[in-house]
C-alpha cells in the first residue's frame, strides 16, 4: 500500500489504534516518513514507537525524540569486533542511542539476540547488563531472544534454552529488574514487582490475563513499577 502520513493517522483513528510502531524493516531508513507520521500522531494523542537497530546520528535522533514515546532497540552484541563481523557497524553509536533515548525521557526496551558462538559469552553478557544498569538504569526491560538458523547463519543451531535462562539469571544478578526471554513460549508472560516479587501483569501471548497495577504502582505492596501504563482489560 502507498499511504501518506495523513492517511496513516486516519486509519489509526478508524481502528482505534492507541499507538503506531515503526518496524520491519529498519525504521531509520524511512526516517522522514516516520517523523512526519509521528508529528501528526502526537497532535491526535496517538503514541509512537521506534523499533530499530539504534544506528542513527545523535542529531537525527534528538529531532525524532521530540515526537517519540518509546523505543525498542536491538543491542546486537557488547563486542565491537562481533558487531563489525555480523553487522558491518560499531557498538558505540548504538550505546549512544540508548543513552540519548533515556536522557530525552523516551521509554526504552532493549532486545539482545543470543547467537551461538557469537553472542552467547556469559562474561560479555554480564558486562552488557552492568553497563545497562549503570548508564540506563535497572527498570528498563531487557529481552533475550532465542536465535533460530536463518539466512546466512543456517549452519548454527538454535540457542539452547539453558543459555537463555542463564543469561536471564546473570542480568538479574547485575541488578536489572525486568528481564525476559523471547522466542520461547511461557517465558515472557509475567511482569514482576521489583519489591514484593509478585506478578503484577500476567499474559498469554498478546492477551492480558490479569493486571495488578494501579496508577503505576503494585496493588500488593504499593511499589512504583516503572513503565508507561494505560491498561484496560
Amino acid at each position: 500500500m502507498d499511504l501518506s502520513p495523513k492517511q496513516i493517522i486516519q486509519l489509526a483513528k478508524k481502528y482505534n489504534c492507541r499507538s503506531i510502531a515503526f518496524t520491519y524493516s529498519e525504521a531509520t531508513t524511512f526516517y522522514e516518513y516516520m517523523f512526519d507520521i509521528s508529528s501528526l500522531a502526537h497532535d491526535e494523542g496517538i503514541k509512537t514507537i521506534y523499533v530499530s537497530n539504534g544506528y542513527i546520528s545523535e542529531k537525527a535522533l534528538l529531532k525524532l525524540c521530540s515526537v517519540l514515546d518509546a523505543g525498542s532497540i536491538n543491542l546486537k552484541s557488547f563486542s565491537d569486533e562481533i558487531y563489525w563481523k555480523l553487522n558491518g557497524c560499531h557498538l558505540e553509536p548504538v550505546l549512544n542511542t540508548l543513552k540519548t533515548l533515556h536522557q530525552q525521557g523516551v521509554w526504552l526496551e532493549i532486545i539482545n539476540l543470543i547467537i551461538p558462538t557469537y553472542t552467547d559469552d556469559y562474561e560479555m553478557i554480564k558486562k552488557m547488563c552492568n553497563w545497562i544498569t549503570k548508564n540506563i538504569g535497572p527498570d528498563y526491560p531487557l529481552h533475550f531472544s532465542r536465535f533460530f538458523p536463518k539466512y546466512k547463519l543456517t549452519k548454527l543451531p538454535p540457542t539452547p534454552v539453558e543459555v537463555l535462562l542463564k543469561a536471564k539469571s546473570i542480568a538479574k544478578k547485575e541488578g536489572l529488574h525486568h528481564v525476559y526471554v523471547g522466542n520461547l513460549p511461557g517465558e515472557c508472560d509475567k511482569v514482576i514487582c521489583p519489591n514484593c516479587q509478585k506478578a503484577v501483569i500476567k499474559r498469554r501471548g498478546y492477551s492480558l490475563l490479569s493486571v495488578d497495577i494501579k496508577e503505576g504502582k503494585c496493588r500488593f505492596c504499593n511499589q512504583a513499577v516503572t513503565g508507561r501504563w494505560e491498561i484496560k482489560i
